[in-house]
C-alpha cells in the first residue's frame, strides 16, 4: 500500500509539473528569425567559405561561412558526398557537385549540380546532372563557373575523364565534353577551360553560346618523365601558377586565347634546395592579387612521399620580381590556403585541427585563429 501511494503521489507531482512546463511553452511567442536570417549582399571581401568533407564520414559534407573580421560564424550549407565547391563572379551564388544515394552509402545515385544563394544559404535551384562526378577529395577547379557566369564546368572522372556544362541561363545540363587522358577544368577566356593532360600538355576547350565546344586546341607544356606537377594550380587572371613537388614554378598565359608557356623559376635557392625546403600542403598556393604576391607553404624538410603534408611555414613571393621576400608562421599546422582580393587582404588559412588560421598581409603576420570550425577543411573559398 505505502508503495501505491508512493506511486501515485509521484505521477501526480509529474503530471502537474508536465502541466506547467506545456503552459510556459505555450506562452513563448515564436522566434521569427529561425530560417529567415539574411547576410548582406553584396558580401565582404574577407567572408570565408570553409569546404568541410568531413573525411571521417565522406557521406555528409558542408561549407561553413565564416566573417574572420567579426570571428563569427554566418552559417553553413550542407553538401552531398565530398562535393566540390566554387563561387559565382557576381557574388551571388556558392555552387555544389553534390552526389546521393538512395540509401545512404547505396542504392540509386543522383549527381546535382545546386546553387546556393549567398544572402539566404538556401538553395535557390538545382540541376541532375551526369552521376559521373569525380569522387574524390574535393580541389580547386574540379567545379568552376566561366568568366560571365552564363556556365559551371564540373570534372567527371569514371575513370575516363569528361567536363559537363551546365547552363546557369536555363539550369539544365548544355553537354558533356570529353578530354581523354586529361584532368580538371582552369577557366579560360569568356567560355572556355583548359586541362592539364598526362602527356605534359595543355589542352583548351573554347564553348559556344550553347555551351557545346566550338575549339580544341592542345600545347606542350612540361615533361612528366623529368617533371612532377601538381595539378593544384593558383590564377592570377589569365595566368596560372603551377608548381613542381620540388619547388620549380611553371606559369602558363592564357591572356591570346591560346596557352603561352612562360618561363619557370625557381621557389628556393641553392641553398634552400640543399637544406630540404620545398612546397607542400593540399592547396598549398595563394595569391593576393592587389599586392601582386604569391603565398606558399614550405617544408623545411621536404619527403618525396610526404608533400602534401601540412606546414605552418608560408613563404611571401614578389611576383614581378620572381624573389622571396619574407615568411609567415602560423602556431597550427596549415593544410589549405586562401588570399582575399581587396586592398587590405587577409590570408586565410585552414588547419588540420578544422580552424580558420588568418594573416594580415598589409603587415605581413599572422594575426589570430578560430578554433574549431570545421572537420576537414580541403578548400576555403572567398570572393
Amino acid at each position: 500500500m505505502r508503495i501505491t501511494r508512493i506511486l501515485a503521489q509521484s505521477t501526480l507531482a509529474l503530471g502537474v509539473a508536465l502541466a506547467g512546463i506545456n503552459s510556459a511553452l505555450a506562452e513563448l511567442p515564436a522566434d521569427p528569425g529561425v530560417g529567415s536570417t539574411v547576410l548582406d549582399f553584396p558580401p565582404s571581401p574577407h567572408r570565408a567559405y570553409m569546404v568541410d568533407v568531413e573525411f571521417d564520414n565522406f557521406v555528409t559534407g558542408r561549407v561553413m561561412v565564416i566573417d574572420p573580421d567579426q570571428k563569427k560564424m554566418l552559417g553553413m550549407v550542407s553538401t552531398g558526398f565530398a562535393a566540390p565547391s566554387t563561387l559565382s563572379n557576381d557574388q551571388k551564388y556558392l555552387y555544389s557537385a553534390d552526389l546521393y544515394y538512395s540509401r545512404g552509402v547505396r542504392g540509386t545515385r543522383t549527381d546535382v549540380l545546386t546553387a546556393w544563394n549567398t544572402s539566404t544559404l538556401a538553395p535557390d535551384w538545382e540541376v541532375v546532372i551526369p552521376s559521373k562526378r569525380s569522387e574524390a577529395l574535393t580541389q580547386r577547379y574540379s567545379i568552376a563557373p566561366s568568366a560571365d557566369d552564363r556556365f559551371v564546368y564540373v570534372y567527371n572522372f569514371t575513370p575516363s575523364t569528361s567536363v559537363t556544362v551546365v547552363n546557369t541561363q536555363s539550369k539544365s545540363v548544355a553537354g558533356e565534353i570529353s578530354i581523354p587522358g586529361c584532368v580538371l577544368n582552369y577557366p579560360v577566356g569568356k567560355r572556355g577551360f583548359a586541362s592539364l593532360c598526362g602527356d605534359g600538355s595543355i589542352q583548351v576547350v573554347t564553348l559556344d553560346d550553347d555551351g557545346k565546344e566550338a575549339k580544341r586546341t592542345r600545347t606542350p607544356f612540361f615533361n612528366p618523365n623529368e617533371v612532377k606537377l601538381v595539378e593544384r594550380a593558383i590564377n592570377l587572371g589569365e595566368t596560372y601558377y603551377f608548381v613542381t613537388t620540388l619547388g620549380t614554378v611553371y606559369p602558363v598565359d592564357f591572356s591570346s586565347g591560346e596557352p603561352k608557356v612562360l618561363e619557370h623559376w625557381s621557389l628556393v635557392n641553392d641553398e634552400e634546395k640543399k637544406a630540404g625546403w620545398a612546397p607542400g600542403g593540399w592547396q598549398m598556393m595563394a595569391i593576393a592579387p592587389k599586392l601582386n604576391r604569391l603565398y606558399v607553404l614550405m617544408h623545411d624538410a621536404h619527403e618525396p612521399l610526404k608533400w602534401e603534408d601540412p606546414s605552418p611555414l608560408v613563404w611571401v613571393y614578389d611576383l614581378k620580381t620572381r624573389k622571396k621576400i619574407g615568411t609567415m608562421e602560423s602556431p597550427n599546422l596549415i593544410w589549405s590556403m586562401k588570399a582575399t582580393t581587396d586592398d587590405k587582404p587577409l590570408l586565410l588559412g585552414a588547419n588540420i585541427d578544422g580552424g580558420l588560421d588568418i594573416f594580415d598581409l598589409t603587415t605581413g603576420k599572422y594575426s589570430s585563429t578560430m578554433d574549431k570550425l570545421a572537420k576537414t577543411t580541403t578548400q576555403v573559398l572567398s570572393h
